[in-house]
């Protein structure tokens, strides 16, 4: 799945193919996460089992989550409805830029 992201556009220059680091809960700490990760020079944050340390990783979860639960307030994105992906794709789009005309509509 880390080989299929595409590729990060933003500053000037050629763009960069990989994130700098992954954000991921304890549910992805194993060894071999870890090394796959950094033999293709990603810094893994990776909280580890068995401890109380999540190493601020629900700062960023919870984010996520919300924005997810927000998507899930439109019925049509919570049952998938449409057989053809570029439709679905299309919703999506339409329901994050719902998200951002409110999140912004609030703040002027």
């Amino acid at each position: 799945m880390v080989d299929a992201i595409p590729p990060i556009a933003g500053k000037r220059g050629r763009p960069r193919r990989r994130p700098t680091r992954l954000i991921g809960d304890k549910g992805y700490d194993s060894f071999w996460h870890r090394v796959l990760l950094q033999s293709r020079g990603i810094e893994p944050q990776i909280a580890h089992r068995r401890t109380d340390e999540d190493r601020g990783l629900g700062v960023w979860r919870w984010v996520i989550e919300r924005t997810i639960a927000w998507l899930h307030q439109n019925r049509r994105l919570r049952v998938r409805y449409e057989r053809r992906s570029e439709i679905h794709q299309a919703f999506l789009t339409l329901g994050a830029i719902m998200i951002c005309w409110r999140f912004l509509e609030n703040r002027f």
